[in-house]
Parts: C-alpha cells; sequence; structure tokens
C-alpha cells in the first residue's frame, strides 16, 4: 500500500539534537523520502542523524530572538505578536503548496501557536502527538506565566480537534482524556528494534575490573544529578572495583563543581547508534528525575527517552526521582535495577553500595528488562499503530482553503 503524503509539523528540524526529534525519526524509518515533508521554526544545522525529506520549510525564528537568559520577556513578546502571525501565514502557504495528505503535528513550545491557528477549522485532518507540555522547566520564566497558560490551551484545543492522536507516558494520555475527552491511539516514545530484542535475547554478562555508569543527554535536574554523583563520590572508596561515570551529549559538565576527571568521562554528541554502542560497553545506567514535585507538569506526564535506550543497551537502571513521576512509576512496576526516591545522603549510599556489588546485574534484571521492553517499547509495533493512524487521517480528505485566509 502506498503511503500517503507525510508532513511533520513541529519546532524542532529533521536532525535536530535530543530525546523528541530521535523518536521522530526512529518512527519515519519506514516511511519513503518522496512522501516525507517538514515544516519547523528552527533551521536546520547539520544532517549528522541522516533524516532525509523531500521538502524542509522553515519559519525561521531568529537565532538571537529566541527566549534565554537576557531580555526573555522582550523577545517571547515579540514572537508572539510578530512573528506567529507570520509563521501561521507561512505554514499556511506550506500546506496550499505542498497540499499534504495528513499532517503529524508535534506542538512543542513556539510552533504551538501557528499550528493551532493554522490548522484549525478547513485544513486536512491531522494526527498529534504530544511528547511535552509548554509550561514545564523553565519555559513560564522565559515565556511567561500567562503566554505558557495560553500556549498550554491552545495545545489542548489541538490535541482534541486530531483525527488521532497520541502521547507520550501513561499517564499523560489519561491527563489529555481527563482535560481534553479525546482518547489516544498509543503511547507513543522510543522504542526497540528487532535487532535490540535480539541484542537483549543473547545477552549476558562480562565481568571486568570496572563498573561504568552512563548517562545520556542533557542533565535537566542538576541538584539531583549532583547529590548522586556526591554519594557515589563516597560508595566508588567502598567498592572492589573501579566505578567510572561516563556522560554522553552535546553539553559539556567538565567544568561544574561536582565533575571529577578522576572517574568522570565526556563522551560528546554521538548519533543513536553510535550512542548506544557505547552504552552497551557499560554496566548501569542513570535515570534522574526531580525529587520534588515542584514542577509536576512535566515530572508527572513527561518520560525520558533515555530510559528506554538504556533498556535497548540492556542496562539495569539506577532511577532517583519522586514517587508520582511518570519514569519512576514504569521502573517501579518492572524490576529493571535501583528504584529510589530517597532524599536522605546515607540511605542512597547504602542503596548504591547493594547494588553497585551485585556480581551479574544482567542475571539480576534481564528478564525484566526484556519484559519492560516487550509490553512497553516495542516500536514496529508503534510504527504500525502510528502508520495506521496517518491512514486514517489521509481517508478522511480536505479541502483546499480560501485564498483570502493565506494572508491572515
Amino acid at each position: 500500500m502506498q503511503q500517503p503524503q507525510l508532513l511533520v509539523a513541529t519546532e524542532f528540524p529533521p536532525n535536530a539534537s535530543g530525546g523528541g526529534p530521535a523518536v521522530v525519526r526512529q518512527m519515519l524509518k519506514d516511511w519513503p523520502v518522496e512522501h516525507l515533508s517538514w515544516w519547523s521554526c528552527l533551521p536546520e544545522t547539520h544532517g549528522r542523524f541522516g533524516q532525509r525529506v523531500q521538502n524542509d520549510r522553515c519559519a525561521v525564528i531568529p537565532w538571537k530572538g529566541y527566549p534565554g537568559r537576557k531580555w526573555a520577556s522582550l523577545k517571547s513578546a515579540l514572537l508572539e505578536r510578530l512573528w506567529t502571525p507570520w509563521a501561521t501565514r507561512h505554514l499556511r502557504r506550506t500546506l496550499q503548496e505542498l497540499q499534504p495528505d495528513v499532517i503529524w503535528a508535534i506542538p512543542h513550545n513556539w510552533s504551538i501557536p501557528p499550528l493551532a491557528t493554522a490548522l484549525a477549522g478547513q485544513w486536512p485532518r491531522y494526527h498529534v502527538t504530544v511528547q511535552d507540555y509548554v509550561d514545564v522547566h523553565d519555559n513560564p520564566r522565559r515565556f511567561g506565566s500567562d503566554r505558557c497558560r495560553r500556549m498550554a490551551a491552545m495545545a489542548d484545543r489541538l490535541y482534541a480537534g486530531a483525527t488521532t492522536r497520541d502521547a507520550t507516558s501513561h499517564p499523560m494520555i489519561a491527563d489529555l482524556l481527563a482535560r481534553t475527552g479525546a482518547g489516544a491511539a498509543q503511547m507513543l516514545h522510543a522504542g526497540l528494534e528487532a535487532k535490540d530484542f535480539g541484542y537483549l535475547t543473547r545477552k549476558t554478562d562480562r565481568p571486568t575490573g570496572t563498573i561504568r555508569i552512563g548517562y545520556a543527554g542533557t542533565i535537566l535536574v542538576e541538584d539531583v544529578f549532583e547529590r548522586f554523583a556526591s554519594v557515589l563520590e563516597n560508595v566508588r572508596h567502598t567498592l572492589s572495583k573501579r566505578v567510572e561515570l561516563h556522560l554522553f551529549g552535546s553539553h559539556s559538565y567538565a567544568g561544574r563543581r561536582w565533575f571529577n576527571r578522576e572517574w568522570m568521562v565526556e563522551n560528546g554528541n554521538l548519533t543513536e547508534p553510535e550512542l548506544l554502542a557505547r552504552l552497551r560497553d557499560c554496566d548501569w545506567a542513570f535515570a534522574p528525575m526531580a525529587l520534588t514535585d515542584d514542577d509536576p507538569r512535566y515530572n508527572r506526564f513527561s518520560f525520558p527517552t533515555k530510559f528506554i535506550t538504556y533498556l535497548a543497551a540492556g542496562l539495569p537502571v539506577i532511577t532517583l526521582g519522586h514517587p508520582e513521576s511518570s519514569v519512576m512509576k514504569m521502573a517501579a512496576q518492572y524490576d529493571v535495577g535501583l528504584t529510589t526516591s530517597t532524599s536522605d545522603a546515607r540511605t542512597l549510599n547504602e542503596q548504591l553500595q547493594a547494588a553497585l556489588n551485585e556480581p551479574s546485574p544482567w542475571n539480576r534484571h534481564g528478564k525484566e528488562i526484556l519484559r519492560c521492553a516487550h509490553a512497553e517499547f516495542d516500536a514496529e509495533r508503534m510504527r504500525r499503530t502510528l502508520y495506521d493512524c496517518f491512514h486514517k487521517c489521509a481517508a478522511k480528505g480536505w479541502s483546499a482553503p480560501s485564498t483570502s485566509l493565506l494572508n491572515k
């Protein structure tokens, strides 16, 4: 069956770094390039991840215009009042010119206002994937609390109005259903491919003289990471094997006060296959979330891609965070490693000693890692369900809007 013409519409470009873009690329693995177009707010800067598209359209947010640490309020106001109307017209023209059969809308940050406006009413039937809520992390400070609330409401309307939809975690799907009345086709996240399941089936413990702990991606909860590093600094002196903490990602932390070059190693930003191969040389992985519930919209509903990457690497996971966070609930449901919510250094010390002294961590946790991966993160199953959604959207058809709409 021929695939419909698909337009991915989101903030990030095809080859962006980060967990969200990696999920999208994995799900598009079997989608023909000649049937794939992309609309984004941020321009492509490299093609290192190998995602090709037939058409790449970008309503560029100026590099210095994206809200950061300085002038965040002013920049956000300018984006809302000047850039957003222009970006909406840009998206409408893109739809008019490309006439895709289906749109995959991923409402992320500043893509939300143009998506919510341009896709309302007469535009093509579309599928929505919610990866993160907009009012999380530092966004309320950067974008403004009231503006974040408006953008969150737009994202909810976009989700409710979609032909088909999914989201990044089971708690998020339940939350969206409760607030919008709209159900989801599945939980869509990163997944394990057939070759990953094959690797896990064949995997055996390979005892070495070093315990390597891997961490992938940006450190979002640095206070929790620093607490873990501080305790691990003490624990490593009590173990019979050397301990190494390996960091993988685009950010450098060598200048942080907790970084110790004696046993911490920065490996840089690797492609997904390179990252997976390097993680498979590790013995454990670390997945931190906030220990408090100060950022509940992220803590309870988002789900870090690194957790699935760790499963694909066959690594038992040290999961540290608030018990209500989505990843903690997942880790508690399956015995995939050490799962703890303690904020007490002595208790964490004892727990880490017990875990890292385990002579065969894969023999201890391997069956549950496989069970979790099969039940929750089968990439091929997720891809089939997503493609079925795209075909349902395409079957609805659409009528082109009047030319006057393009200039609104």
